[in-house]
């Protein structure tokens, strides 16, 4: 189906979309501070979200220098250790890290290589450079290719984020596909004239009543299925 669309390259998100983001920095938060109840875990949780979110768009407002996402996440988990009273700089380092350690969704491992028989397979991750290689490294992902949105020195959806996948693909837009979790994600990749699917996850941003994605999966097998019949 893939082909009859004329697509020759398929570029996947990760954080959220391969891989159970939130997941990670939750199990990360109850390791670092052990005595912490559900509830606890998950306003630590949302202070750390929050601070990425916002410097992230103090970023793109151009009221921060560009800093990449170590940067982001070790001021995160700093926060995260004043909360909970964390004293412990070893404990905080391994904190910081905690997005080199998110587990694949069950299907995000064995789907990503159906497809990649077929299609090169691009990821392009907000995520560090540093960060993105450990993150595929330890989900195993098989990627042909890893884009850091480092080497643009932005976040996504600025379009030149996507251009960064565009360029590595050596082909039209249009015969480009963005897979993602979020709305807004895909979004930013039609902007710059690429294809979009979207693939339902717990954590994902769902689509509007609005949106024109090309493609809208409840999972990556189903997605994976249409796009290799």
């Amino acid at each position: 189906m893939a082909e009859a669309y004329g697509i020759e390259v398929v570029v996947f998100d990760i954080l959220g979309t391969m891989v159970d983001e939130p997941g990670g920095l939750r199990a990360a938060i109850r390791d670092a501070v052990p005595g912490a109840d559900d509830a606890s875990v998950e306003q630590l949780l949302t202070v750390w979200r929050d601070h990425v979110e916002r410097e992230q768009q103090r970023i793109a407002e151009e009221s921060r220098a560009y800093a990449n996402t170590d940067v982001i996440d070790r001021e995160a988990a700093q926060l995260v250790a004043d909360r909970a009273g964390l004293t412990d700089p070893v404990a905080i380092v391994r904190l910081a890290a905690a997005s080199r350690r998110l587990r694949p969704w069950g299907d995000s491992v064995a789907g990503l290589a159906r497809l990649a028989r077929r299609f090169p397979v691009l990821g392009l991750s907000n995520a560090s450079r540093a960060t993105l290689l450990r993150l595929n490294a330890y989900a195993q992902l098989g990627w042909h290719q890893a884009l850091s949105a480092e080497d643009a020195r932005a976040y996504k959806p600025a379009p030149e984020i996507y251009r960064l996948a565009l360029d590595a693909a050596g082909c039209p837009p249009e015969r480009v596909l963005m897979v993602a979790a979020h709305a807004w994600d895909l979004r930013g990749a039609q902007a710059v004239g690429m294809r979009t699917a979207y693939v339902r996850r717990p954590v994902g941003d769902p689509p509007a009543s609005t949106d024109t994605f090309d493609w809208r999966s409840r999972g990556l097998d189903e997605l994976v299925a249409e796009l290799t019949a």
